[in-house]
Formats: C-alpha cells, sequence, structure tokens
C-alpha cells in the first residue's frame, strides 16, 4: 500500500514539503521503523517554520497539515519508543498549537500517555494529497509567464545584430544612414 520509496523520491525533489516527511513518517510507523519515524516528524514540524499550518491548496493538494497534528503524531511515535514523558511534553507543546484551544483530543492523549497506552498517529486521508481533483485539473488555466513576444530593433540601420547583449559601445564612423533613410 505504501512505501518510503515514493515519499523519498516526492522529498528528493522537493525537500522542504512539510508534508512529504509527515506521511513517510507515519510510514516509518508503520514498518516500525520508529527512529526513522521521529526523524522525520521532527523534520515535518520544522519546515512547518513556526506556521500553525501549511495550506496545500496552492499546488493543487485538499490537505492543510497542522502543527498540533505533526507533534501528537511525534507523541504517537516516542510512546512506541517508550519515551513517556518526552511524549506528555510534546503533547502538552500540542496543546498550545491546537486552533482555538481545542483540546479535547489532546487531553485524552495525555491521559493516555499518563497511563502508558499507545497513540494512533494522524495522517492524511486516503487520495487526498498526491490526486488533485479531476474536475480541478481539467479546470486549471495555462498562465503565460514571459508575456507577449517583442520584436526588438536596432535605431542603428545598418545594425544587422540579432539577439540579446549587453550595450555596445558605438564605433565613430559605424552609424552611416542608408540613402534610402536620407531622402
Amino acid at each position: 500500500c505504501f512505501s518510503p520509496q515514493a515519499f523519498n523520491k516526492t522529498i528528493e525533489k522537493d525537500n522542504s514539503l512539510a508534508v512529504g516527511y509527515f506521511q513517510r513518517g507515519f510510514v516509518h510507523l508503520q514498518l516500525e521503523m520508529y527512529e526513522e519515524a521521529l526523524s522525520d516528524y521532527h523534520m515535518a514540524f520544522s519546515h512547518l517554520r513556526e506556521n500553525p499550518f501549511i495550506d496545500y491548496k496552492q499546488l493543487g493538494l485538499r490537505h492543510i497539515l497542522y502543527a498540533w497534528e505533526v507533534l501528537y503524531s511525534t507523541a504517537a511515535v516516542q510512546c512506541h519508543l517508550q519515551q513517556w514523558q518526552e511524549a506528555r511534553v510534546t503533547l502538552e507543546k500540542a496543546v498550545v498549537w491546537r486552533p482555538e484551544r481545542r483540546t479535547a483530543i489532546l487531553e485524552l492523549a495525555l491521559e493516555r500517555v499518563q497511563d502508558h497506552l499507545f497513540l494512533e498517529p494522524m495522517l492524511v486521508p486516503l487520495g487526498e494529497l498526491f490526486r488533485p481533483r479531476k474536475k480541478e485539473v481539467e479546470q486549471l488555466d495555462s498562465k503565460d509567464f514571459l508575456g507577449k513576444p517583442k520584436v526588438i530593433s536596432s535605431i542603428i540601420p545598418n545594425d544587422e545584430y540579432i539577439g540579446f547583449e549587453p550595450l555596445r559601445p558605438q564605433k565613430q564612423g559605424f552609424y552611416e544612414p542608408s540613402a534610402s533613410a536620407l531622402r
């Protein structure tokens, strides 16, 4: 179903993609590669750059990655590593990042950690991340970032140079109007 290799390729293309680390962390956790999962969740959180969330709509993805979700998943890995105190501290940090301070899910998680029970990590719902809706893709307008081409010509009639370069110094006697220009 999931493979770390697919996420490795994604991260190679954009190593600032927090959600790539987030998803690879989930895969590593499922594969019981806890140290790798913990590293990925730390990378995901650091790539949020102290923002409470990243909305990936601009990239055509229908997902918002929240900092508190990354921290919650980090705590889930710490539970598997028997780092109960660290998990509690991470969850307390997640409470600060929770929008509007609605913390019921985090309070329940803190109770589970206190009782040394494992947490289920958060994940991006299937089909949400790397599959933009077909309707959205079909309606994308192509953008012309360069604008319309423009013909650039020299004011010097005998100048046959075509191309782009910095201004060239003019030579004495180089500018000689043609016979038709004199009329």
